[in-house]
């Protein structure tokens, strides 16, 4: 109401002396909307607004030790005073990263006696983490797959895969992946679902520990899987955020890959080095392609550069030597595999202590899904409002569709938590 008197004001007085002052115009984004806000930010916001001395943040998707505090492995940090001792120069790197890098994660994912990696059939480039692997895999699939646009992701998947492939030009489908009255995997469902897709179909599937539930398919489901995507001549997209950290075994976690590929599929894949190394901020990834032969590897590696050059033309390369000396090192190496592997037994030792302490205390629900649940993340079983009620009555704070961090439990707070959701669901 000022802001328009003002202005009346100010064209009458322009008119009385003879001085043309033109109205502001609008602003050119005068018309873009408000967004929705992030539900994780939000859970973060209200967790630190919260004077409780004993509240819980079960909604980080962060490793945090048994104090509850960020964790740096003692192989990271050996593996950075290296690089930093090496006074290495600061030039770019080439378009598809640091080759030291890509070639050993490659080695990592497929395992390093795979025919694949043997007979130099991956096309690999260094990522913005596991979010830039999926976001170049969307793109090159668009540019290049000759079946449909068409991305089928599970129900539900990690939040980021619906917009990161919308963004990259493909269609986003879902496939049913997690029954909520068994708080386990739809197998029937997914299979059938995944055999009335569209012949050649893009398939997303998680490679282990499944973001957001902790479901996975057992050993001889991902066999069945494998048959039902070459039955439909489908193309297998997988995302591997959490190799090694979700069994504490490297080779157990990429079974389903490897698997995959010794059945003929020739997929792409989306690695993820921020939970397995806690490499969070550095953004350490990789995307990779296994190919038909060397040839065609040379093609699509061109097509890769071709994509990745107007994106950001160069990743960072502070991280990528860091993961570059972990995985080249053996003595690191093997040092990294053991400190991962405290990592996955310890979110493991935090499942079974919450249903030990719900058991305890009487409860008269299952909850031997909280134990063969796998990885950071644990669906309870919770409704929206037990959720609401555990943040508002007990200072808990998770998000509304149940899902909670297992890295936010520790020794000191489990039975706190346990009893809180014992007072909400009984």
């Amino acid at each position: 109401m000022f802001a328009s008197s003002r202005a009346a004001v100010r064209q009458v007085a322009s008119k009385q002396v003879g001085i043309n002052v033109p109205l502001r115009a609008a602003s050119v984004w005068a018309k873009v909307p408000q967004g929705p806000p992030d539900a994780i930010l939000g859970i973060t916001e209200a967790y630190k607004a919260d004077s409780h001395p004993e509240k819980i943040n079960l909604g980080v998707g962060a490793y945090r030790d048994d104090k509850g505090k960020p964790y740096v492995l003692p192989s990271v940090r050996s593996a950075e005073k290296k690089v930093v001792d090496a006074a290495l120069n600061k030039e770019y790197a080439g378009i598809t990263g640091v080759p030291e890098f890509t070639k050993a994660a490659a080695r990592l994912a497929y395992g390093s006696d795979s025919p694949v990696i043997q007979e130099d059939r991956v096309a690999v480039t260094q990522s913005i983490s596991g979010t830039g692997a999926l976001r170049i895999g969307g793109a090159f699939l668009e540019r290049f797959y000759p079946g449909g646009k068409t991305i089928y992701i599970p129900t539900p998947s990690w939040a980021n895969h619906n917009a990161v492939f919308k963004d990259s030009g493909l269609r986003v489908e879902k496939y049913r992946y997690y029954n909520k009255d068994t708080i386990g995997l739809d197998f029937e469902g997914m299979v059938e679902d995944i055999k009335n897709m569209p012949k050649g179909s893009i398939v997303l599937l998680h490679a282990c520990a499944h973001n957001p539930t902790g479901v996975d398919p057992t050993e001889d489901q991902w066999r069945s899987i494998s048959d039902a995507v070459k039955e439909g001549g489908h193309y297998p997209f997988f995302d591997m955020a959490y190799q090694g950290f979700a069994s504490g075994d490297t080779a157990k976690d990429a079974f389903a890959l490897r698997h995959f590929i010794s059945e003929g599929h020739r997929p792409c894949l989306a690695q993820s080095f921020a939970k397995n190394m806690g490499l969070y901020g550095e953004r350490v990834g990789a995307f990779s392609i296994v190919c038909e032969s060397t040839e065609e590897k040379k093609r699509i590696d061109s097509q890769i550069k071709i994509l990745v050059r107007p994106l950001y033309s160069n990743p960072p390369v502070h991280g990528a030597r860091i993961a570059s000396e972990i995985l080249n090192d053996s003595a690191l190496n093997q040092q990294w595999l053991g400190e991962v592997k405290g990592m996955a037994d310890r979110i493991i030792k935090m499942r079974a202590l919450l249903k030990e302490n719900l058991e305890k205390l009487g409860s008269k629900h299952d909850w031997s899904h909280i134990t063969s649940q796998i990885g950071m993340f644990a669906y309870t079983g919770l409704t929206a409002e037990q959720m609401d009620k555990l943040a508002k009555e007990y200072s808990v704070y998770a998000t509304k569709d149940g899902r909670i961090s297992v890295a936010g439990i520790t020794s000191d707070n489990v039975r706190r938590l346990a009893e809180a959701i014992y007072k909400v669901k009984g």
